[in-house]
């Protein structure tokens, strides 16, 4: 594993493995994910190669991080790089309103946010113990983001919490060796931006902003003011949470009327030069969002063996560059994005 040593931005902690399995599924925020048909996932997940593994308090209200922890608890730790968040914390109740967030996990959990250094500390110590290991490489301040309806106050109000507390906080445990790195886990930029202008963090979870869909700002915006401090990218929602292998939900909203007819005629249009190319779509869209200088690792969530095992044999499977030419050609992708080699 990398250097931990800091300095106005050097020395970056960034993960050594590019492709992790992320927690989202296995919380069942999407659909049910039995006990065993999770633990067959991340199984299957090992034995393939796989050795980064992204998970949070949020998926599931705890349901991710018990399962993940249930397998991953007697593997030596140095053999895989785990990342988890902070800013939510878990108190179980008889009138949990856990519904309200995951239907479909069992989890008798509420939700306190806090972004607060004491806050930061507690969320820590309840994730390891739900894990059943010893210590996280990152951590990700959550959902601090303009998209999140379930702040109690406005994002900016708990940006603010955050600055003065989980941020600093953060800094300090990363000096004090219990962390390799941290920085944020959001969906917008506008949190990501504000964090480089106000702290010094290693690396953050970007997702829903760089996929074949959708990657214009990210492209000319985030990543350069990232790239001048420093700061490289774990890539999450590179199918804009299944959007882009057909389903009808686009990222992480519930309703396929919703979704601007512009998104679904691109889908068609990918789907159009995939098909002309002998290409699978899915396949492409992990490649893509894997292929800039500033993407450390990407992230995909998974529900089955099947789904796993399926992503990561497309991230070895060859992609002919006439396949990128013509999506360039009918700007179907930015001219300066970056392609697989």
């Amino acid at each position: 594993m990398q250097s931990n040593a800091k300095g106005a931005g050097k020395g970056h902690y960034k993960p050594p493995v590019k492709f992790g399995m992320g927690g989202v599924p296995l919380g069942n925020e999407f659909a049910v994910v039995t006990d065993k048909e999770a633990e067959a996932t991340i199984e299957a997940a090992w034995i393939a190669g796989v050795r980064y593994y992204d998970v949070a308090p949020w998926y599931g209200l705890g349901l991710a991080e018990r399962r993940y922890g249930g397998f991953l608890h007697g593997k030596n730790r140095n053999e895989f790089v785990i990342s988890s968040k902070v800013g939510k914390l878990l108190r179980a109740s008889k009138t949990a309103r856990n519904e309200q967030y995951f239907p479909f996990s069992p989890s008798p959990n509420d939700v306190i946010f806090d972004y607060t250094a004491s806050g930061v500390r507690r969320s820590i110590e309840d994730s390891l113990q739900r894990l059943g290991i010893d210590s996280l490489d990152i951590v990700f301040v959550h959902d601090i983001s303009p998209d999140n309806k379930f702040l109690p106050t406005s994002w900016e109000e708990q940006f603010e919490i955050a600055r003065k507390g989980a941020f600093p906080e953060l800094t300090r445990m990363r000096e004090e060796g219990l962390i390799k790195g941290w920085g944020i886990g959001v969906n917008t930029p506008e949190p990501i931006m504000r964090l480089i202008e106000v702290a010094d963090p290693d690396i953050c979870l970007l997702a829903s902003q760089y996929s074949l869909i959708e990657h214009k700002n990210a492209l000319n915006q985030v990543f350069p003011a990232a790239r001048a401090k420093n700061v490289s990218f774990v890539i999450g929602s590179s199918l804009n949470a299944g959007f882009i292998s057909g389903s009808s939900r686009y990222n992480y909203g519930q309703d396929s009327y919703k979704i601007a007819p512009a998104l679904i005629e691109k889908r068609r249009k990918l789907r159009d030069v995939a098909s002309s190319h002998g290409v699978d779509l899915r396949t492409a869209a992990l490649q893509f969002s894997a292929a800039p200088d500033i993407a450390a690792a990407l992230v995909v969530g998974a529900g089955s063996e099947q789904q796993i095992l399926a992503d990561y044999t497309s991230m070895q499977t060859r992609i002919p560059a006439e396949f990128w030419a013509e999506l360039k050609a009918q700007n179907l992708i930015e001219q300066n994005a970056p392609i697989p080699a």
